[in-house]
């Protein structure tokens, strides 16, 4: 074995130990949750069966659907201008949204018996994965990496987030509402609470789309965050707590393929779904602080970019040209330019994510 192989099999070997140590955390904290409240781990009620029933289902599905991907010639355009080391991924398989987030929005539905919330949150995040499968679609179509307008891409996130605050209302018996807070605090927002809503679902669902970057890290994150919430809601929420339970195994299942080196991506189908996912739950269970701190992650790459963009568009000289405050947008870029590796910014945003969902536990 030459050096060159030898170094690939000890990345290889890396990547799956990674997925292996979070795999075990997961069902870990699960199972420590069902104990802590009287919960038999094979219970449909717990968070552990969930879990464990959406991570095998996807991966058997996987089995299938990743080689079906290939042979669709659904390879992902890769941008020319990011790290140079993600090159070698063009041609690895898109769209892998298409079968995880089905999964565990079906076992979710099923396990829930159905229920009126998880009905609701179900719908918007198919509705957020049909947005992103327009998007993989058009950049495969193109073979470039620009798919719909972001123009058309804001306008149909808007849309589907109103409706589904209109459900919400409707719900709610249209009462006045406001933000509950730790510690017993309540911030009221009346009516003002609607467009925040609103704004809550699509910034969620574009933050996880632009954590979507290095192989393995906006799955492993966003599985972490599911965990957190779920627990959180559990005692308010059985069958959001469920949701939440089968969406981390979903994306735990998927991770055995987009691990490093993936496999597969879950492009926007799945990377704008688990953010609609995400701020959905929060709103039906009134837990946004909670959410804000299990996106710790997901809003500083978002912050990053912004930044990026302001700082280049505030330094521009008479030639149109403007300077950098990254090496490159969103953060795992950056971190990848400035010598880490792909396993090095997955472990310790995994780390980072963890702390802030127990956190969050601590102060729910």
């Amino acid at each position: 074995m030459d050096a060159k192989s030898s170094s690939q099999s000890s990345f290889n070997l890396s990547g799956t130990l990674l997925f292996v140590i979070l795999s075990v955390v997961l069902s870990l904290a699960a199972l420590i949750f069902d104990w802590a409240a009287n919960q038999l781990p094979w219970q449909p009620i717990s968070l552990t069966f969930p879990l464990l029933i959406s991570a095998l289902a996807t991966a058997s599905l996987g089995y299938w659907v990743v080689p079906l991907l290939q042979k669709l010639k659904t390879g992902q355009v890769i941008r020319e201008d990011g790290p140079q080391s993600h090159l070698k991924k063009a041609g690895t398989p898109t769209m892998g949204g298409v079968f995880f987030v089905p999964v565990a929005v079906g076992v979710a539905l099923v396990l829930s018996g159905f229920a009126a919330p998880v009905i609701a949150v179900c719908i918007l995040t198919l509705s957020y994965a049909a947005i992103g499968w327009l998007d993989d679609w058009q950049i495969l179509r193109r073979k470039s990496n620009k798919g719909i307008s972001p123009r058309m891409k804001l306008a149909l996130q808007i849309g589907f987030g109103a409706l589904f605050c209109l459900w919400l209302a409707w719900f709610q018996s249209g009462s006045i509402t406001a933000i509950s807070l730790p510690f017993g605090f309540v911030l009221p927002l009346g009516l003002l609470f609607w467009p925040l809503a609103v704004f809550v679902l699509v910034a969620e669902s574009n933050a996880t789309n632009l954590t979507d970057g290095v192989d393995g890290l906006a799955g492993g994150t966003v599985a972490i965050a599911f965990l957190g919430l779920g627990a959180l809601v559990a005692p308010s929420s059985t069958s959001l707590m469920i949701f939440c339970a089968c969406m981390s195994g979903s994306c735990l299942g998927f991770l055995i393929y987009n691990r490093n080196p993936a496999r597969v991506f879950m492009g926007d189908t799945g990377s704008l779904a688990l953010g609609g996912a995400l701020a959905g739950v929060a709103l039906l269970t009134n837990t946004l602080w909670a959410l804000f701190i299990l996106s710790g992650i997901f809003f500083v790459e978002t912050l990053s970019v912004m930044a990026q963009v302001s700082y280049y568009k505030a330094t521009k000289n008479p030639d149109g040209v403007g300077k950098r405050l990254f090496k490159m947008a969103p953060l795992h870029h950056h971190l990848e330019l400035s010598g880490w590796s792909e396993l090095q910014v997955v472990a310790v945003f995994y780390t980072i994510n963890t702390i802030l969902a127990v956190l969050c536990l601590w102060l729910g």
